[in-house]
C-alpha cells in the first residue's frame, strides 16, 4: 500500500533536502529566522530537550530581545516538554499537554523518542529534522515562506525507516504558540447549510477548544480557520493577530489549548477517516500544509494579509476579468428547455451579463433530484434542435456559456451505476442510504478519477465551455470499499482529496482557459488547497440580503474578494426577513463577484434598467474590489456597516454601504446623517465622489467618515471617490 499523501501547491513544492550537509546559516545557538513582508519568525532548539520551539513571531526586529514566550523552567507533575511553546513534539516526549504526532508501534506501544539530526536553511525555507533509529521514524517540519506575503506555509513529512509499519494515529501538520496574559480571544467562522462563516468569537482563558469536519470537506458548520488575539487587548486595528489555515479539502480538525503559565498553543491537521494511517517501510506522509499569517492591525489587518495570500494562489489566473454571470437555478430549477433557457439569456444579454450559466437541469435522467447524475449527456428533449446549436445561440447573444455540474454524484438509477455499482462509497452487508437521493462516487479510485476526467474533458471539448459550476451536495455516510482490503488498512479520506485535486489539476492544465467556481452545497468546501485551483468559490446558497450581509462580512476575515462568488436574486430572508431594496442586493454582490440568479422573466422594465445601471458601476469598479486593499467597517450589527476597497497604486477608494438598523426619523425629527469612517485615507490629499462631485479631506473622512441619509428606499449604496 502506497501512503505518500503529498497535496502542497505547485508553487511550493521541492523544498531543500534535510539529509544534505547543514547550511552554513546555521547560527551557534541554534535559531533560524524566518522572514516574509513584514514579519519575523524564530524557531530554536530547545536548551530543555530534543524538540524545537517558537522563539518570536511578529514584526520585523521582534526575535531580538528575550522571547516573550520563555518560561521559567520550574515544573511540577508535568514535563519540560508540556511546558515549552514547541513548534511539534510526539507523544513520548510530551506526555501529557497534547502530542502532534501519536505514533504506534507493532509491539503496542506509542510514541517517539526523537533525536535531532540537523537543519537546512536556503531562500526556500527551513527544514529540521528529528530522527527515533528505534521506533524507525525519521520526521522533518517544514517552513516555507510565500514571496511577497506575510505567510509562512508549515508542513511535517514522517518516513518510516524502520522494518515495521508504524500507526500514526495522529499526524498534525503544525503548532503554533502564542503568548497571552488573560487568555486567548479566538475567531473563528461558524455556521450550518445556508448560514456559512458566521463571525464567532470565544475568550478561552483555560482548557480546550475544537472544531472541525468528519464529512470529507470542511465542511458548513466550522472553516479550517483560526484567528487568535490576547484577549487582554482591544479587539481593534492595534492588536497583534495571529491566523493559521489548513490547506485540506478532506477531514480535518484545528484545536487550541490554553495551557498553564501564560500561552495558548494551536495545532491542526487532517483526521483519517480510518483513525489511524500505516505508514510501511520506505513510505513517507507528508501532512496537509498550514497556512500561519500574523497582522500588527488587527483582525481587519490579518483580513488583507490573507486576501494579499489567495492573490499569489491565483497566480496568472488572478489577472482574468471574472464576468458577471447570469444562472438560470432560481429561475428553472430541474425545467430547463432551450426555449426557455434563451429566453433568460436573452434577459440577461439586456442588463449588461456576460456569461450564461445552465445550472442542473440540463442532462438525460434529470427531471429533479432523483435521477440523472452520472449521466452527463444533455438530454435530446430539452435541447432538440441540438446541445450545440443551443450552446451557438447563446453566444450569439454576446455572452460566454457555462455548465453545472456534480462529478462526484450518482443517481442509483443512472446508467453509470448500474454499469459500475461498485464505483460508490459502500460496507458490504450493511444498507446504504441516500442523502439527497443520491450517492458517492469513491474518488480515491484511479478509474473512477478518468472517468471525471474524460467526461469533462468531453464536454469541455465537444462545446466552447468557458465556466464551469462544480457542485458536491452529499458527504460520504457508508464509506467503505469492499475488495480493497482490511478496512483499517485503507486511508479513504486521502485518497478521495488526491483524486479531487488530480481532476482539478487536470482541469487548469488541459482547459487553462475555462473559469472554475467551487461548490458544495453552498461554502461547504473552501480551502486553500480548492482555491489554489479554482477561480471562485460559493460561500452560500443563502442569498437573501441580511443574511447574506453576514455571510459575506465572515468569509472577508478569511479570503479574497476576487473569489467571493455572489448573485442578485429575489430570494426572501432565511434568517432576517425583513426586506431590502434592488439596489442593497446589488452592492452587496459587487462586494465580490457579481452574478444574478432572480427569475428576469418577472422583472419589469423598471426593475431591469435598475439592473442594468447597477452592472455597469460594477463594471467600472470591479477591478479595484478584486485587486484592491479592502477594510471591513463595522459589522452587520451596527445600523450602518460597509467595505472598503482602496485601488492598488490609483487613486479611486470604492465603499460599499449598508443600512441595517433602524430608520433616524427623518424628515419628521430633527436628524443627522449615518456616517461610515473610513480608513487609510491620506489625511492631507482630497477625495472627490465621482458621482455627486462632493470634496472631502481624507482627515474628514477618517475623522468622521461619508454621510449617508437612509430611507425604505434608500438602504444601501455605491461610493467611489477619486484621491487628488
Amino acid at each position: 500500500m502506497t501512503t505518500r499523501h503529498d497535496h502542497r501547491a505547485p508553487d511550493h513544492r521541492g523544498a531543500p533536502d534535510d539529509r544534505r550537509a547543514p547550511d552554513d546559516r546555521r547560527t551557534p545557538d541554534d535559531r533560524w529566522t524566518l522572514h516574509t513582508r513584514h514579519t519575523s519568525y524564530t524557531v530554536r532548539l530547545s536548551p530543555d530537550g530534543p524538540w524545537a520551539e517558537l522563539a518570536a513571531w511578529g514584526p520585523h526586529g521582534v526575535e531580538h530581545g528575550p522571547s516573550a514566550l520563555d518560561w521559567s523552567r520550574r515544573t511540577h507533575f508535568i514535563t519540560p516538554a508540556d511546558a515549552a511553546p514547541a513548534e511539534y513534539v510526539p507523544q513520548g516526549l510530551r506526555a501529557f499537554t497534547g502530542a502532534d504526532l501519536v505514533v504506534g508501534h507493532s509491539g503496542g506501544e506509542r510514541g517517539l523518542w526523537w533525536q535531532f539530526t540537523g537543519a537546512t536553511q536556503d531562500a526556500r525555507g527551513l527544514r529540521l529534522a528529528f530522527t527515533d533509529d528505534v521506533a524507525g521514524a525519521h520526521v522533518t517540519l517544514c517552513y516555507a515562506p510565500v514571496p511577497d506575503t506575510d505567510v509562512i506555509l508549515r508542513w511535517t513529512e514522517l518516513t518510516c525507516t524502520g522494518e515495521h509499519e508504524l500507526r500514526l494515529e495522529r499526524a498534525d501538520s503544525a503548532a503554533v504558540n502564542v503568548p497571552v496574559t488573560d487568555g486567548a480571544r479566538l475567531t473563528y467562522l461558524t455556521g450550518q447549510w445556508s448560514q456559512e462563516f458566521t463571525r464567532t468569537q470565544l475568550h478561552l482563558r483555560r482548557g480546550t477548544f475544537t472544531m472541525g469536519s468528519t464529512q470529507a470537506v470542511p465542511g458548513h458548520a466550522y472553516a479550517p480557520w483560526i484567528a487568535v488575539q490576547d484577549a487582554a487587548l482591544p479587539d481593534d486595528d492595534t492588536t497583534p493577530t495571529y491566523g493559521i489555515a489548513l490547506e485540506w479539502p478532506g477531514n480535518w480538525h484545528i484545536t487550541a489549548e490554553a495551557e498553564a503559565g501564560g500561552a495558548v498553543r494551536v495545532r491542526a491537521g487532517r483526521l483519517p477517516h480510518e483513525g489511524a494511517v500505516l505508514l510501511a517501510p520506505g513510505d513517507t506522509l507528508t501532512t496537509p500544509r498550514l497556512a500561519c499569517a500574523f497582522s500588527a492591525e488587527g483582525l481587519d489587518g490579518l483580513s488583507r494579509v490573507w486576501h494579499r495570500y489567495e492573490r499569489h494562489l491565483a497566480g496568472e489566473r488572478l489577472h482574468r476579468t471574472r464576468k458577471v454571470l447570469y444562472n438560470s437555478w432560481e429561475a428553472t430549477g430541474f425545467d430547463v428547455d432551450a426555449e426557455g433557457q434563451l429566453e433568460l439569456a436573452r434577459a440577461a444579454a439586456g442588463i449588461g451579463a456576460e456569461l450564461f450559466v445552465v445550472d442542473d437541469g440540463w442532462f438525460t435522467g434529470r427531471a429533479d433530484d432523483t435521477g440523472g447524475l452520472g449521466d452527463w449527456y444533455p438530454d435530446p428533449a430539452k435541447f432538440p434542435k441540438g446541445f450545440g446549436r443551443f450552446v451557438e445561440d447563446v453566444r450569439a447573444l454576446g455572452l460566454g456559456f457555462g455548465l453545472w455540474v456534480e462529478p462526484e454524484a450518482v443517481s442509483p438509477g443512472s446508467r453509470l451505476h448500474a454499469e459500475h455499482p461498485d464505483w460508490v462509497y459502500r460496507v458490504d452487508g450493511r444498507p446504504g442510504r441516500l442523502v439527497r437521493n443520491q450517492l458517492l462516487l469513491d474518488l480515491g479510485r484511479a478509474d473512477v478519477q478518468d472517468f471525471v476526467i474524460g467526461t469533462l474533458d468531453r464536454l469541455l471539448g465537444d462545446h466552447p465551455i468557458e465556466y464551469l459550476k462544480w457542485d458536491m451536495n452529499r458527504p460520504p455516510t457508508e464509506r467503505g470499499r469492499p475488495g480493497a482490503g482490511p478496512a483499517d488498512r485503507l486511508d479513504l479520506d486521502a485518497e478521495h482529496v488526491a483524486g479531487y485535486l488530480r481532476v482539478l489539476d487536470h482541469l487548469r492544465a488541459a482547459h487553462p482557459h475555462v473559469t472554475v467556481e467551487g461548490c458544495a452545497g453552498g461554502g461547504g468546501r473552501v480551502e486553500h488547497a480548492t482555491l489554489a485551483r479554482t477561480d471562485v468559490v460559493w460561500p452560500s446558497d443563502n442569498t437573501a440580503p441580511l443574511d447574506r450581509l453576514r455571510v459575506q462580512y465572515g468569509f472577508l476575515h478569511a479570503h479574497a474578494p476576487h473569489v467571493m462568488s455572489s448573485w442578485v436574486t429575489d430570494a426572501p430572508g432565511v434568517f432576517d426577513p425583513r426586506p431590502r431594496s434592488l439596489a442593497f442586493r446589488f452592492v452587496l454582490a459587487m462586494c465580490g463577484v457579481l452574478g444574478v440568479g432572480a427569475d428576469l422573466r418577472s422583472w419589469d422594465a423598471d426593475r431591469r434598467a435598475e439592473a442594468a445601471h447597477w452592472i455597469a458601476r460594477y463594471k467600472q469598479v470591479r477591478d479595484v474590489v478584486h485587486h484592491g486593499r479592502a477594510r471591513l467597517l463595522g459589522t452587520p450589527d451596527d445600523a450602518t456597516c460597509g467595505v472598503q476597497y482602496t485601488e492598488a497604486g490609483g487613486p479611486r477608494v470604492v465603499v460599499a454601504a449598508f443600512s441595517t438598523g433602524r430608520l433616524d426619523g427623518a424628515p419628521l425629527v430633527p436628524s443627522r446623517p449615518a456616517r461610515l469612517r473610513l480608513r487609510g485615507t491620506d489625511p492631507a490629499a482630497v477625495y472627490t465622489d465621482e458621482e455627486t462631485g462632493t470634496e472631502y479631506s481624507g482627515a474628514h473622512l477618517l475623522h468622521y467618515g461619508l454621510p449617508f441619509t437612509w430611507s425604505t428606499g434608500h438602504d444601501a449604496d455605491l461610493v467611489v471617490l477619486a484621491r487628488r
